[in-house]
């Protein structure tokens, strides 16, 4: 109830304040008071509300008046429009809400704004209804991080798409610890060490559902796996390996972009439409499964047993053709 009063004094100057116009004490209760339940707030409370404001970096200054009244004007936001705008259209982009729920997320930051900006804002929104969406994808992501802040085992229902595409859950018992979450292809997946093994496994958070905390596991069990290259699928690689490709010229930006701006980049004086490239890269079905995108614009020089392996799963592709 607190942070949402503070959340409500803050709209308050945000909408109504700038540095030429401010608004008293007796104004910000007023739109508390409308705004939610908080009736019969002091004053003392609203300016240590704003003193809390101030501390996050907000610039809020005290003009004082007439008949020993004060007034608030909010000069500089922690937010600002630019940062708001930009959360907003995130937020209407994003594939994982519903409607509703993109609309209850950008209200709350249309209380930060002033009446002109938000007129600016309302017009940049763009709402598309095609989007697949999890309605659980938010709550499951909360209950992971909990499990994973406590150090506990995971219960949940995983689903998969039959030949009817319809989803159809399963559970089983899992001896697994989460230990992180990662965002990768436009989804979120969640990082589990297996107990017994310690392999670890990955599950798609937004077909998870009725997720449950178990056991709880010495921290000290835990290491968070620390990538030894660039991984290039959400999948753990089997082992790391220095890489070099041999990449048409084209493709650099695209290179760039995957691999880090370390990659090491160096001239085909033979072919000048080509460059050769050398990286630290996870192994594994991911790894080939990204160079086959490319085609025949991208060859793997070197190790000749990465190449070699590369070989034996085209030879598995064509034979599906042959």
């Amino acid at each position: 109830m607190e942070h949402e009063r503070i959340l409500a004094v803050y709209e308050c100057l945000c909408r109504y304040t700038d540095k030429s116009r401010g608004v008293s004490l007796k104004e910000i209760k007023r739109y508390i008071s409308s705004s939610g339940n908080f009736k019969n707030v002091s004053d003392l409370t609203v300016r240590r509300d704003i003193e809390r404001l101030t501390a996050m970096g907000n610039d809020i200054r005290i003009e004082h008046g007439t008949h020993n009244t004060s007034y608030y004007h909010l000069i500089k936001q922690c937010f600002s429009f630019n940062e708001i705008r930009f959360i907003v259209d995130s937020i209407s982009i994003n594939k994982f809400l519903s409607n509703s729920q993109k609309h209850r997320l950008i209200k709350k930051f249309e209380g930060l704004c002033s009446d002109s900006e938000l007129r600016t804002l309302i017009g940049r929104v763009s709402m598309n209804a095609e989007n697949v969406f999890s309605h659980n994808l938010m709550n499951n992501l909360e209950k992971i991080y909990s499990i994973i802040e406590n150090h506990q085992k995971i219960n949940f229902d995983y689903g998969r798409f039959n030949i009817q595409k319809k989803m159809v859950y399963y559970r089983k018992r899992r001896n697994i610890i989460p230990v992180k979450v990662i965002y990768f292809s436009t989804r979120f997946y969640m990082k589990c060490m297996d107990i017994e093994t310690k392999a670890l496994r990955t599950y798609r958070v937004d077909r998870m559902k009725n997720i449950t905390a178990g056991e709880t596991v010495e921290s000290d069990f835990l290491e968070k796996p620390v990538a030894d290259g660039v991984v290039l699928d959400m999948f753990e690689p089997e082992y790391f390996e220095f890489v070099t490709l041999h990449v048409k010229r084209f493709l650099m930006d695209d290179m760039i972009e995957w691999l880090g701006s370390n990659v090491n980049i160096r001239e085909d004086f033979e072919d000048e439409d080509s460059i050769f490239i050398n990286a630290r890269i996870g192994i594994g079905k991911g790894f080939y499964r990204w160079v086959m995108k490319y085609g025949s614009d991208i060859e793997i020089v070197s190790p000749l047993s990465v190449r070699d392996d590369f070989f034996e799963v085209l030879k598995k592709v064509a034979e599906v053709y042959k």
